[in-house]
């Protein structure tokens, strides 16, 4: 699926998403990843879902972020409880929704100004 933009120039924003691949900024992804409006980091990390630590969400939470974003992959899936301690310490909201939800809540909080991150997992 291809998506229309509001004008958000200079800013990382999903151009496009599909079947274990994502666009952004028209460059295609498909390893996890983390997606902020000034950067990305790729290879976020090497972990499925079912192996996703506290190492992983400690990155999350310490980006400049009020609000990060968990794709996990083409179904809702959610992080066992003990992985959120480092969101919840640092005082982030997250949501947790497939990928594709997850690039198009990632555009419209851009479009509006405020501070995510997408972290999605491939998997």
């Amino acid at each position: 699926m291809k998506l229309q933009l509001v004008q958000m120039e200079g800013q990382n924003a999903f151009t496009a998403y599909g079947e274990g691949y994502v666009s952004v900024n028209a460059i295609r992804h498909t390893s996890n990843l983390v997606v902020l409006p000034d950067r990305l980091i790729p290879d976020w990390t090497q972990a499925s879902f079912a192996t996703l630590n506290v190492t992983d969400f400690e990155l999350l939470a310490s980006l400049d972020a009020e609000i990060v974003l968990l794709g996990t992959g083409n179904q809702l899936r959610f992080p066992r409880p003990e992985l959120l301690r480092p969101l919840i310490q640092a005082q982030k909201g997250l949501e947790v929704m497939d990928i594709q939800a997850a690039c198009r809540t990632y555009n419209v909080l851009v479009s509006e100004g405020r501070k995510v991150a997408a972290g999605l997992i491939f998997d």
